[in-house]
């Protein structure tokens, strides 16, 4: 597989870090090794490198080359499966895990001087009347949970003023979320844990893992030899298949960045600089970067297939929300695969009690990648409770090579861009 460097998206011309890291060459030892340099893998390696363990990350890319460098920057509280887990947890510890992504990034941001332009402020918009009554059970969860006060109902009047825009019925607000720049983030992390010893090694594709005494994980030019090893390759990943395929498939996600915008627009039009997603089950999904771009994205792809130009195919998804941005310049449009699993809860488990796998965050990573690596580094020091409650999940598999499954999950996705249609 060639080595790839950064796609071409704003993210990647702002990163305020250029550090590379060499391939893998010759033999190394770790108490862990970690197979993935997005999320999931850096702060797994950033949390096993505070609590003492010789950690080692292998990316066949680079840190942050995937969706976790790409996406849209939403830190979002939250973690899917939450009826689930709670039968085997209980509602305290759910809540609990709940805000954790969140707690982990502002920790880290502060105590590493991460410069990843975190601000607070998210609003999710409703389109229709069920979803507004969706948000009103969902702020009164946040009540029952002890977190009311960071989370407000909006009118549909005073949501077109906050946005500037007709196009909702109204939101709800949550100061406990926000954004940020993702890949900075990811560096940052990378950053930190290297400084605490971690050994990381880019441009390092996995070919085998091998079990013996010790876990041999092999690359084209080296080895890591290991005591457990986590796989966290989502939407990228392709080892293990015997035990791991048809469980997550690659799905398209796109974003385009405006050039900066006037202040008078950003004055009337999200002047408390928020993001933004909406509900639909095919989101769109907005915000303002440091510099004052708008930061648009949506359009899943279930299918596979990139559009031949992904800034004329994101372009009216905008206009529709903000047609006075008809003759703005894009500047960047990038996209990348996100890891869909079918029931939309992650892949959190273990392939014996030495090799352990996280992945499948179905486009709602930034925060939940944070719980999942705390999780699993807890289960590799022999703390598995929350670990155990997420294998007793029954994921659907899909049989058949990956591009049938993607064809079975497009065509599922088109009874939901259906339903998004439906005026209720």
């Amino acid at each position: 597989m060639p080595r790839e460097e950064h796609t071409g998206s704003y993210y990647a011309a702002t990163r305020n870090d250029d550090t590379t890291y060499a391939p893998l060459a010759g033999e190394h030892e770790a108490d862990v090794c970690i197979i993935g340099g997005g999320f999931t893998g850096v702060a797994s390696a950033l949390t096993l490198a505070e609590r003492g363990h010789r950690v080692a990350l292998v990316e066949q890319n680079r840190i942050g080359w995937g969706a976790s460098g790409r996406n849209g920057g939403q830190l979002i509280c939250g973690l899917a499966g939450r009826n689930h887990l709670a039968k085997h947890l209980g509602w305290e510890k759910v809540w609990q895990l709940h805000y954790r992504g969140n707690e982990l990034i502002k920790e880290r941001v502060q105590k590493y001087a991460i410069e990843c332009d975190l601000k607070y402020g998210f609003i999710e918009v409703a389109h229709k009347k069920s979803q507004l009554a969706g948000l009103a059970q969902d702020i009164q969860y946040h009540r029952d949970a002890g977190q009311g006060e960071h989370f407000r109902l909006v009118e549909r009047d005073e949501t077109a003023e906050m946005l500037g825009t007709e196009r909702y019925l109204g939101g709800m607000i949550s100061m406990i979320d926000g954004h940020l720049h993702p890949l900075n983030l990811c560096l940052g992390e990378a950053r930190a844990a290297k400084g605490l010893g971690a050994a990381i090694f880019e441009h390092s594709e996995v070919t085998r893992i091998a079990q013996g005494s010790k876990i041999r994980v092999e690359t084209h030019s080296g080895a890591v030899l290991a005591d457990k090893v986590l796989i966290a390759g989502n939407a990228y990943h392709h080892l293990e298949q015997q035990r791991l395929s048809g469980l997550v498939f690659p799905a398209g996600s796109f974003v385009v960045a405006t050039e900066p915008l006037p202040d008078d627009f950003r004055k009337t039009v999200n002047a408390q600089d928020f993001a933004v997603c909406d509900l639909n089950h095919v989101p769109d999904y907005y915000r303002y970067s440091a510099d004052g771009r708008l930061l648009f994205g949506g359009r899943c792809n279930y299918s596979g297939k990139e559009p031949k130009s992904i800034g004329r195919t994101m372009l009216p998804r905008m206009l529709a929300i903000y047609p006075e941005l008809a003759s703005v310049k894009i500047d960047y449009a990038w996209g990348g695969k996100i890891g869909i699993v079918v029931k939309r809860m992650p892949l959190l488990g273990r392939l014996s009690e030495r090799v352990f796998y996280a992945m499948g965050y179905s486009g709602h990573g930034v925060a939940p990648t944070h719980i999942a690596a705390e999780i699993m580094a807890n289960a590799m020091q022999g703390d598995t409770e929350v670990l155990a409650a997420y294998e007793k999940i029954k994921h659907r598999r899909i049989p058949g090579s990956q591009w049938f499954g993607n064809q079975i999950v497009a065509f599922g996705m088109l009874y939901y861009r259906a339903l998004d249609m439906i005026p209720l």
